[in-house]
């Protein structure tokens, strides 16, 4: 990939601040620290993108219907049982070790 040199003015606070960064050893210099803050400002910001696409296509949607958080928590908890199963062998010995398998993997 083409590199650009670019010239940027920093306060001695954001200077320190880099300096400290590349010093922890994260990085190994300033310019590898300042490419990292841009690959994770692109990333944050194509997340905003895919929640704004999701609100949107919420609004279009239609008219919401109201629910209650004991509803909502309701829904999750049996959605998240719904997704385990305990194994045969732990079946057969209730109070024993369980084996909890995910749906689809295991016995």
């Amino acid at each position: 990939m083409a590199t650009v040199r670019k010239t940027i003015t920093l306060t001695d606070q954001q200077d320190d601040w880099i300096k400290a960064q590349v010093e922890g050893g994260d990085y190994t210099n300033d310019s590898e620290y300042i490419r990292d803050l841009i690959r994770r400002e692109q990333e944050r910001g194509a997340e905003i993108e895919v929640v704004r696409a999701a609100l949107i296509d919420g609004e279009k949607s239609g008219q919401a219907k109201t629910l209650r958080r004991r509803r909502i928590q309701a829904q999750n908890s049996a959605a998240r049982m719904a997704e385990y199963r305990l194994s045969p062998a732990a079946e057969r010995r209730p109070g024993k070790n369980l084996e909890i398998h995910a749906r689809g993997v295991g016995t």
